[in-house]
């Protein structure tokens, strides 16, 4: 090693604290206490108090306020927190990936909850037939998040294909139907799409203005609030729906059963094209691995097949 190499390593080394005395100044941080810190890291309170004292005498910085048995942040070191607490869940993250081998650990797929019960769901046995070495786990996701910073090889995503980072495949597009429940149909009779102007008007949280969108494409005028009661997700307002409570502007893909069982029944034939699709979103890097191309392949193949049939 070269005079040069040897002094950049040790600024390098000048400029890296040890794991534990950066664990133990986070646990504090998070906890305002030495004496909570000692406890999660496993250290006695005087241990985390001197590598405390060790990291400020090394930063030339006061990070801690003492006031008795409670500690406060500083400016100085609520800032060196914000930057080194990220940077250490990194290292954990980094580390439990190293320790379970990608042949090991099984797939983790975040799904809209809906799309995962009445789409997914009923296919898996398919896919377990296909792929019996995958082993996938699945979690009912409907935000957008950092893919890779929560831990997720995928998600189903439905909107634009505007997921940060991530790449898109799209799935399938939406056609919603205007339902009701064939007792409501019985006394409110719907002869025309303006007569669902006259019913209670159930809408999911998400899409809130759906039928004044349907009302107005037809041009109809809507009430003057056509939002009734409102649903975080579309299988409780199916039932909702089923129930008798209102009229819904349902996934025609998501009601199948109901269709076919009769509970919900579509009195026009009149269907009508969502804004945005569904998409399977991922880390570009998943292509990488082997199983996870053959479940993408098999969720594109399922989503083709199906958008064939209809």
């Amino acid at each position: 090693m070269s005079d040069g190499n040897v002094e950049a390593h040790r600024e390098d080394r000048r400029l890296l604290p040890t794991m534990s005395i950066l664990t133990s100044f986070v646990q504090a941080a998070d906890s305002g206490s030495f004496s909570r810190a000692g406890a999660a890291v496993g250290l006695t309170q005087s241990a985390v108090s001197r590598q405390i004292a060790q990291l400020e005498d090394w930063l030339q910085l006061r990070l801690f306020e003492r006031q008795g048995r409670r500690v406060t942040l500083t400016p100085a070191g609520r800032s060196y927190a914000d930057a080194v607490a990220p940077a250490l869940a990194d290292i954990r993250r980094a580390t439990r990936r190293a320790m379970v081998s990608d042949a090991d650990r099984p797939l983790n797929i975040a799904t809209l909850p809906s799309f995962g019960m009445r789409w997914l769901a009923p296919r898996l046995p398919a896919l377990t037939v296909a792929h019996p070495e995958i082993v996938i786990s699945f979690a009912a996701r409907a935000d957008m998040f950092d893919l890779a910073e929560d831990g997720y090889d995928a998600a189903v995503h439905f909107g634009n294909d505007d997921w940060p980072g991530a790449a898109h495949d799209l799935l399938f597009r939406e056609r919603a139907i205007p339902v009701l429940a064939p007792g409501l149909l019985a006394t409110h009779p719907i002869r025309s799409e303006a007569d669902f102007a006259s019913l209670p008007l159930l809408s999911q949280a998400a899409r809130r203005g759906a039928w004044r969108d349907w009302l107005a494409e037809r041009g109809i005028a809507p009430p003057v609030d056509p939002v009734g009661l409102i649903f975080e997700h579309f299988l409780m307002l199916a039932q909702a729906a089923a129930a008798g409570v209102g009229a819904a502007l349902l996934p025609s893909f998501l009601i199948e059963p109901e269709m076919a069982a009769g509970t919900l029944v579509a009195p026009l034939p009149s269907s009508t094209a969502t804004p945005g699709a569904y998409w399977l979103v991922y880390p570009p890097d998943r292509l990488d691995d082997r199983r996870f191309q053959r479940f993408r392949d098999w969720v594109l193949a399922e989503a083709r097949s199906m958008t064939i049939a209809s």
